[in-house]
């Protein structure tokens, strides 16, 4: 058996499993329409069967559905019906294809009254050859059909379910609106935030430190001509402060724009970053071409953060970083083999990887669960 057949019957197999489940949901939904016709009921309903439904294409896992009451109901009803109509089909090709080939072998075994109907109605299976003949033809006529006709009835199936519960243009843009006024308000919280911790680490630091340069050398030029020691030493001591700020001052910048990122670009910062790691880090860097600067801060602080949250809490052996360009968009790819089970509520960074995502109307999309591996994927936008 080849591969394409091999791909064929898991087709077949996979979409079996689908048009009985849904032709059991559907009959399941004629029996409890007064509770589905409840809009929460109905949009739960809905989305289990959609995120069935990109299963079985092979889709990304979608979100909940979201689209307007009338068209949640308009797919109930077509659900039913196709369901219906496709299982049905399906349940009689399927169903003949096995009870013929479980019969014929037991003919001899079958009451009298029974040896007839075979491949045409009607035809009594007088013997052993025409039992083998005919019920061998109508098993594989009938499992020559299932083959055939369960994947793209299937497929069509899936199909008609995500054009109906997929939210119409107006949805989307207004989705889209909502959606960009969240990451506004969310991008404006974190600038804020982001201004306060600079204006906090300049006051505590930097400054403090050269107020008090500034005060040693209002003393050290008091006492200039009377005690030359005392201003030696007070000059020492600003001195030392003085690198001290430039010290802090250089670590505030670098929360800013870091500056591994001017000498080296995004790919030599994420280089030295894996160098760094606690943790075995192998990098896969496409050709990024120019990247804002802006993104590329984004990008080098979400890996950044990634690095240090697998090094503290994920006791994992193995880190791949992948960072590629697909146009006008920079996908970022964070896997590790650890333990998994990372929870963004207990201030594990992720939130403030999706705070610095968001402010560039990008996406973050965690997938931790418990026993690993856990996968950070982020997208943003880097055109020009």
């Amino acid at each position: 058996m080849n591969h394409q057949e091999t791909r064929g019957f898991s087709a077949m197999w996979r979409g079996l499993g689908y048009l009985l489940g849904s032709l059991s949901t559907a009959v399941v939904a004629l029996f409890a329409l007064p509770v589905l016709i409840v809009p929460t009921a109905t949009r739960a309903w809905a989305s289990w069967h959609r995120r069935r439904a990109d299963r079985l294409l092979l889709c990304p896992r979608s979100d909940p559905v979201r689209c307007g009451t009338w068209r949640v109901l308009a797919w109930l009803c077509t659900h039913i019906m196709t369901s219906l109509a496709f299982g049905v089909v399906v349940a009689l090709c399927a169903g003949n294809a096995v009870a013929t080939a479980v019969t014929v072998p037991l003919w001899w075994a079958l009451p009298a009254g029974t040896r007839a109907g075979g491949f045409a109605a009607g035809v009594p299976l007088s013997g052993w050859g025409t039992a083998l003949t005919l019920g061998t033809a109508q098993a594989v006529v009938f499992a020559a059909l299932t083959y055939w006709l369960v994947p793209p009835l299937a497929r069509l199936h899936a199909r008609i379910c995500g054009v109906l519960l997929s939210p119409s243009a107006t949805e989307s843009l207004a989705r889209r609106v909502e959606t960009l006024a969240e990451t506004r308000a969310d991008a404006m919280k974190a600038h804020g935030a982001e201004l306060r911790r600079i204006e906090r680490d300049l006051h505590d630091g930097a400054q403090a430190r050269l107020v008090a340069i500034a005060m040693r050398l209002g003393v050290a030029r008091e006492v200039l001509s009377e005690d030359p020691q005392t201003v030696a030493r007070l000059l020492e001591e600003a001195h030392e402060s003085t690198e001290e700020a430039m010290a802090e001052l250089r670590a505030v910048i670098r929360t800013i724009y870091p500056p591994i990122l001017a000498d080296r670009g995004l790919a030599g910062a994420l280089a030295a970053l894996g160098a760094r790691s606690a943790i075995d880090t192998t990098l896969d860097i496409g050709n990024l071409g120019t990247i804002p600067a802006a993104v590329e801060a984004v990008a080098y602080f979400t890996i950044a953060e990634a690095l240090t949250n697998a090094a503290k809490h994920s006791r994992a052996t193995q880190i791949n970083v992948r960072v590629a360009r697909d146009d006008d968009r920079l996908s970022i790819e964070v896997t590790d083999d650890g333990v998994g089970g990372a929870d963004e509520t207990l201030g594990t960074g992720i939130a403030g990887i999706r705070r610095r995502v968001l402010a560039l109307d990008g996406t973050t999309r965690i997938h931790s669960p418990g026993g690993g591996p856990t996968a950070i994927t982020v997208s943003l936008a880097c055109g020009s």
